[in-house]
């Protein structure tokens, strides 16, 4: 029953409205990406594992570079037409995402990924998911936890980048 109160509890503070565009957007990234999912499926291995290995390497180096309050790699591998989808369920573009790794707004003492799953659907296109354990502060506040993360990469003029990512808490069991 606390867990549940506690979910009550984060959500007060917003708007019905507000959830449900967060619910809205959620809900089509996985209907876009489940498609997706299937047909990677029913692809062979051969260049599916050189883009799965360059993707886990662009999410290893965007973890490194975060930690140290460089926006180098965000700049890089970030879509122009980026659409974050922060863990508290508010939308941000790229250049928002960079003004607050650079502020230090966001800061991230220590990031850790794990159970990363990269899916290739197309030879522009991959979904990624991963598990990341983080520390660090956003506005001031802590949020130190576990989170699930959803990434939507497409190739673009040959460069893999990130149009669509997507943050969840991951509950204290």
């Amino acid at each position: 029953m606390k867990s549940t109160f506690s979910l009550f509890e984060a959500y007060a503070a917003h708007s019905l409205a507000g959830m449900k565009y967060y619910h809205l957007i959620l809900t089509l990234t996985v209907v876009l990406a489940l498609p997706t999912i299937t047909l990677a499926k029913e692809k062979g291995k051969g260049a599916t594992a050189d883009v799965e290995a360059t993707i886990k390497k662009i999410e290893q180096e965007l973890t490194d570079t975060i930690v140290k309050s460089d926006t180098s790699a965000f700049e890089k591998y970030l879509a122009s037409d980026y659409l974050g989808i922060g863990p508290d369920g508010v939308t941000q573009n790229k250049s928002e995402l960079l003004a607050d790794i650079k502020s230090g707004t966001l800061k991230l003492e220590s990031s850790n990924l794990s159970d990363m799953k990269v899916q290739v659907a197309e030879a522009d296109m991959a979904v990624v998911v991963y598990r990341s354990d983080d520390k660090g502060t956003y506005k001031g506040k802590d949020i130190t936890g576990q989170y699930r993360w959803l990434d939507v990469f497409v190739k673009r003029d040959g460069k893999w980048q990130i149009a669509i990512d997507q943050g969840t808490p991951i509950a204290k069991q």
